[in-house]
């Protein structure tokens, strides 16, 4: 993470937001959108979300994610699809389109955003080929990712055991009485848990979050891996990772 007295997204920084910047990236939002990138990191500044969010939503956090979302589309970064059509003599030849989730247009200039909360990783190698092309095709000027940050990912068992611990979530019962989701394979992995002498809480914690927030999905150390791979190519990238701070305690 860069220091937080230089560069961009200063309240991020403060925040301890994990930030890389490829191809340049930096440079071009400083001079061409660099009051775009001020709105962008007070909305993302202003983004937490609630344990009790993390566990009753089973892994998907729609809400918090759409209140995001909304935030961001009242700052007019709109979804749009980019439909790119190459002919030869007058004639088409190949049509292709691509669709963001978070757009932002200024001129002959443009940003393509995405939120990454909790996908297989899989999703990744998805918006990095979009952005890729995008930016062949002079659609974009800079990509931006936005997923779980490395101080988020590891202290999730952390969060949700102290949510239990908290609740006095205890047993089954204590589950189904929080209306917490419970699929076959988690309370399989609790009994088994259980008969190895771990404590409910420290069993379901596991399980939740093995099962929910494994390392196949979307989270910054995959991001890192598959961009210092290559992907996304050329294309100028904003790497965004969500801090543990964003959350708080009910």
């Amino acid at each position: 993470m860069l220091p937080p007295e230089d560069g961009l997204f200063q309240g991020l920084r403060k925040l301890e937001y994990d930030l890389e910047f490829h191809a340049h990236a930096e440079a071009i939002l400083k001079h061409d959108f660099a009051g775009i990138a001020e709105e962008l990191d007070t909305v993302l500044a202003d983004f937490k979300l609630n344990v009790s969010e993390l566990i009753a939503s089973g892994g998907g956090v729609s809400e918090p994610t759409q209140r995001l979302r909304k935030a961001l589309d009242v700052s007019g970064w709109k979804k749009h699809v980019f439909n790119i059509t190459k002919s030869v003599d007058g004639q088409a030849r190949e049509a292709t389109s691509h669709e963001v989730d978070h757009y932002w247009q200024q001129e002959q200039t443009a940003i393509a955003l995405e939120l990454e909360w909790n996908n297989k990783d899989t999703f990744f190698d998805r918006d990095l080929e979009n952005f890729k092309r995008l930016h062949v095709e002079s659609a974009i000027s800079v990509g931006i990712i936005i997923t779980r940050g490395k101080s988020f990912h590891e202290s999730l068992k952390e969060l949700v055991l102290g949510y239990c611990k908290r609740h006095d979530i205890n047993s089954f019962d204590k589950l189904k009485d929080h209306e917490i989701p419970r699929t076959e394979r988690q309370l399989k992995g609790i009994e088994k848990a259980l008969t190895g002498g771990k404590s409910f809480e420290e069993a379901f914690s596991n399980q939740f979050v093995s099962d929910k927030f494994g390392e196949s999905t979307t989270h910054w150390k995959k991001l890192q891996e598959k961009v210092h791979r290559g992907a996304g190519g050329s294309c100028p990238l904003v790497l965004v990772g969500w801090p543990k701070g964003i959350i708080e305690e009910d």
